[in-house]
Order: structure tokens, then C-alpha cells, then sequence
């Protein structure tokens, strides 16, 4: 895992969350239902994997959410898996939908 810190964008028109990089981007897409964000997929291009992308992408969409007070909802895999390795997120799911 990589601790280089990435310039997320949030692009809201489009509803996800991207890095730019070499030409390639990585997204997180995410939609809102009732008062909750629902983080929906994790897509990092293979040229990409492996360097951090998709946990900052994950880090960046918690931090949107705690700044606009929506409990997460989580379909993801990938962020699923994320919030195992870093259980401070856990307190940012909404209990009616996540089982995490």
C-alpha cells in the first residue's frame, strides 16, 4: 500500500469520485438515498492497481460524507473490504442498511 496522498476531485455531475493519473482514471460512484450517501463501485484501471488509488478514493468519499452529515450505505466491495482494515469508518455507516 502506497501513502501517497492523491488529488481526489468529486465530480458531481457524474456522481463519483476520481483520481487522475498517467492518463488513466479511478473512480468510486456513488448515488443518494433519502438522507444517505450509497457508495455503489470501485473502479481503479489495471495500470493503476496496487498504489493506493482506490483507499484514497474511499477516504475522500467518508470525508464528503461526514462534511455533509449523510450516513453511508455501502454496496462495494472493495470499500466493504476497506472499512474491515479501518474499522474509525465504521461509526459513518447507517445502521439500517449496513451490516458491516
Amino acid at each position: 500500500m502506497s501513502d501517497t496522498t492523491y488529488h481526489v476531485v468529486n465530480n458531481d455531475k457524474e456522481m463519483q469520485f476520481e483520481v487522475e493519473l498517467d492518463g488513466e482514471k479511478a473512480v468510486l460512484v456513488y448515488r443518494f438515498y433519502k438522507h444517505d450517501i450509497a457508495l455503489m463501485h470501485t473502479e481503479v484501471p489495471d495500470a493503476l492497481e496496487g498504489k493506493g488509488i482506490a483507499s484514497a478514493l474511499a477516504r475522500a468519499a467518508f470525508a464528503y460524507a461526514e462534511s455533509q452529515q449523510k450516513p453511508v450505505i455501502v454496496y462495494c466491495p472493495f470499500v466493504a473490504g476497506f472499512i474491515q482494515k479501518h474499522p474509525e469508518y465504521k461509526k459513518q455507516l447507517d445502521p439500517e442498511y449496513n451490516k458491516a
